[in-house]
């Protein structure tokens, strides 16, 4: 059976070939295991990868060289990282194209995703860390699936709704979800609904796991549903924006504090400089809307989304 080395696995043998150094090295190693096709004809690469893998880290424990970060570990950016997971061909890659300026690659063949990919979308004035990750399946899972999803902030998970095959691999990735003591997500993205079948279908979708997601019709081709996603997953990361204003002048509304759900009057201040929150005696409080127009709040006062704070020293 041939290999069938796809371009991701290439870059990183020929970052292998360069690399200098033992953390370069197991750096290139990891992503070639990582994008390596897993099938029979591909057995005897994955056990001379491991091999060489395991190789290197003795040889840099024994140098007492730092290791590198694993290639799967994506920084969190942006007010929250949220993970998307989903079946292969669920069309995860195509809404990240769309509500970002990330390009990963989109196939109509499975798992063409093959390492985290983070784009960066904005909801109004907040963006978003979305990551693009490999499908979850019966098939083939990547094995460092859970450590990356540790990391996100919330997950999102994204079916075909023309896809009936797509039902039970919901209940595969929610048992995975489970075995691996990770939180399930509570948003389930129904992409390609601009098909023939696509807005009936989502009905059916709808009401079938009402009582365990928030369901969103979406399609990465139109557009369609891609502003109440978007809305969605900034509800999902838990988050407050918080602007300020100085006495007898107009609030600052470009640029919003973000704060976790919950945050003070206090934690705003500690935000927006060190010596507010030591000298804060108290704020007034004015709501985009018009309400609370410059109500007197007192430090541990919790702040909500859009609270303008007129910070008093």
């Amino acid at each position: 059976m041939p290999a069938n080395l796809g371009p991701e696995y290439l870059a990183a043998e020929a970052e292998y070939r360069s690399a200098q150094t033992a953390t370069e090295k197991i750096a290139a190693l990891e992503k070639m295991f990582a994008t390596l096709p897993k099938h029979k004809g591909t057995e005897k690469m994955q056990a001379d990868i491991r091999r060489r893998l395991s190789q290197e880290r003795r040889e840099a424990q024994k140098k007492g060289s730092s290791r590198a970060l694993p290639f799967y570990y994506v920084p969190r950016e942006g007010a929250g990282q949220v993970a998307l997971l989903g079946p292969a061909n669920s069309g995860k890659s195509s809404l990240v194209c769309a509500l970002t300026h990330a390009h990963p690659e989109v196939g109509e063949f499975p798992f063409t995703t093959r390492v985290p990919t983070p784009g960066m979308m904005l909801f109004e004035n907040v963006p978003i860390q979305l990551i693009d990750l490999p499908p979850i399946s019966a098939e083939f899972t990547e094995p460092w699936m859970p450590q990356a999803l540790r990391q996100a902030n919330a997950s999102v998970l994204v079916v075909d709704v023309n896809d009936a095959d797509d039902l039970e691999e919901i209940d595969l990735i929610e048992a995975d979800l489970h075995d691996w003591h990770l939180p399930g997500p509570r948003l389930l993205a129904c992409n390609k609904v601009d098909t023939p079948w696509g807005a009936s279908n989502y009905q059916l979708l709808a009401e079938l796991f009402r009582d365990r997601y928030r369901t969103i019709p979406v399609s990465a081709t139109t557009g369609e549903g891609l502003a109440e996603f978007a809305r969605a997953v900034f509800e999902l990361i838990d988050v407050v924006r918080v602007y300020t204003k100085a006495p007898g002048k107009k609030a600052e509304l470009d640029k919003p504090y973000v704060l976790r759900r919950g945050a003070t009057v206090l934690d705003a201040a500690r935000h927006v400089h060190k010596d507010f929150a030591e000298r804060l005696r108290f704020a007034r409080l004015y709501r985009r809307d018009g309400g609370h127009d410059g109500m007197m709040v007192e430090r541990h006062h919790a702040v909500e989304d859009e609270d303008i704070l007129e910070f008093h020293l």
